[in-house]
């Protein structure tokens, strides 16, 4: 009898790929899953995963983790085996020291985008967020973004938020190059306007005049302010137009960024609705603190990299976009300044143990299989990652155990309790075939994410 190297038994075996929930036996060689059966089979590790459901790990498609590996903890222990980095524009666009330094190990897997909107545009000189490139720019930019391409960079990511100043052109040209190496464009929008949906129609343009493959980075942050159904509606002609159209999406209404941002700018927070009372700081000396008027100054002045989550929103949109059968489950995790997990969104430990908390077992939103799909294979296929997000012989063994009668997510926003508090119900991660979460505790030193490079 061959023996393998970890042994799940008894487990109910979600299995997207074939649109399968089973019970059955999994073995694991390596990296790699050897063999599902209902055969006894043994392992120098077993687990019995009895009255428990085995999903493939899920895949974060939008994360700022970006090698940080206290945040990276974060992401394991609610599930995660693959994260895909450098949203928002925030991406690196010279990869091949990070993809270099990220070779030794890390917690999880990680693909990475190359960013527009921050880094690009710093790295050739635009410092005003309201500045368009000219044409030098734009060109050197262009220059940087193949070569990412080259270094395997998955996509190319806008912040437009960030940097509202970009310009049709700018986008455009970049789009184009994205467009023809087949990599995929995640794209931040820039929401002027709480009832508007132009900065959604001017990202779908991109697909429309490029080709390429857009996808709408977490959308409830962006459309879920009373016109989520609107919102839908254009993304869904879209796809039955043929454009390349995809979706994230998250658990939460509230959304962090840095405090010195241009979205919490006194005039764009006052065409969005907000007010200075809607801010509670994240991070840093004022951790916890609603801001009034002098602390926002405050902080605007002196703690311009700190972070800052605004409390706004229609919470019954979260449940109303992520019904759609196209829409994945994402994070937005990230670092906070300080290093401390304790400083930041709730986002960052209990997305994906709310989602089947909320979304499968209280609300009944969804069937279990297609909330493992949404988790697991949608967002897979989505990034060309075809040995990912599926439980089949030959594919990666990156695998989630959870309870689903009793998964939990324990964060909280950090005026309410602990952003870091970690989920109940996740048994155990596998990464490339190694335990990284066990019983609900993270292991110690065991680092067997792998870089994940774009292929040509």
């Amino acid at each position: 009898m061959n023996v393998y190297d970890l042994v799940i038994k008894n487990g109910t075996l979600v299995i997207p790929e074939r649109q399968q929930i089973i019970t059955a036996n999994l073995g694991i060689t390596g990296d790699k899953i050897a063999i599902i059966t209902n055969d006894d089979i043994r392992g120098l590790k077993e687990i019995d995963a009895m009255n428990k459901i085995v999903s493939p790990g899920f895949v974060d498609v939008h994360g700022h983790i970006d090698g940080h590996l206290e945040v990276g903890k974060l992401a394991a222990v609610q599930g995660i085996t693959t994260t895909v980095g450098g949203n928002c524009g925030l991406g690196h666009s010279n990869l091949r020291e990070f993809f270099d330094a990220q070779q030794a190990g890390f917690i999880i897997n990680q693909a990475q985008l190359v960013g527009h909107s921050f880094s690009l545009r710093e790295e050739v000189g635009i410092e005003n967020p309201y500045s368009a490139a000219d044409d030098i720019q734009i060109k050197e930019m262009s220059h940087r973004i193949e070569r990412a391409f080259n270094e395997g960079a998955i996509g190319l990511s806008f912040g437009i938020e960030y940097a509202p100043g970009s310009s049709y052109k700018e986008i455009m040209e970049l789009s184009s190059i994205a467009a023809r190496y087949g990599r995929i464009i995640p794209i931040h929008t820039n929401v002027d306007n709480p009832n508007s949906l132009k900065s959604l129609e001017d990202a779908i343009a991109i697909a429309k005049v490029t080709g390429a493959h857009v996808l709408i980075s977490h959308f409830v942050y962006q459309y879920g302010t009373g016109v989520m159904e609107k919102a839908l509606e254009l993304v869904d002609k879209a796809r039955q137009d043929g454009l390349k159209i995809s979706v994230d999406s998250g658990m939460y209404t509230s959304f962090a960024t840095h405090i010195g941002s241009a979205i919490y700018d006194k005039s764009y927070m006052k065409k969005m609705g907000w007010t200075v009372t809607d801010l509670v700081v994240a991070s840093g000396k004022y951790r916890g603190r609603r801001m009034d008027e002098k602390l926002y100054k405050e902080v605007r002045e002196n703690y311009r990299n700190e972070s800052a989550i605004c409390f706004t929103g229609v919470e019954a949109e979260i449940y109303e976009a992520l019904r759609k059968d196209y829409v994945m489950v994402s994070t937005d995790i990230g670092p906070s300044l300080s290093g401390s997990t304790k400083d930041g969104h709730p986002q960052n430990a209990g997305t994906f143990p709310r989602f089947f908390r909320k979304m499968v077992r209280e609300r009944k939103e969804l069937t279990l299989l297609d909330a493992v799909r949404k988790c697991t294979l949608l967002p897979a296929d989505t990034f060309g990652f075809d040995k990912k997000g599926r439980l089949s012989e030959g594919c990666d063994a990156d695998i989630v155990i959870f309870d689903i009668d009793n998964i939990r997510d324990n964060a909280w926003f950090p005026n309410e309790g602990e952003p870091d508090a970690k989920p109940d119900g996740i048994e155990y991660v596998i990464v490339s075939g190694k335990i990284i979460v066990e019983k609900g505790s993270l292991a110690e030193d065991i680092l067997p994410g792998k870089v994940i490079m774009a292929k040509d």
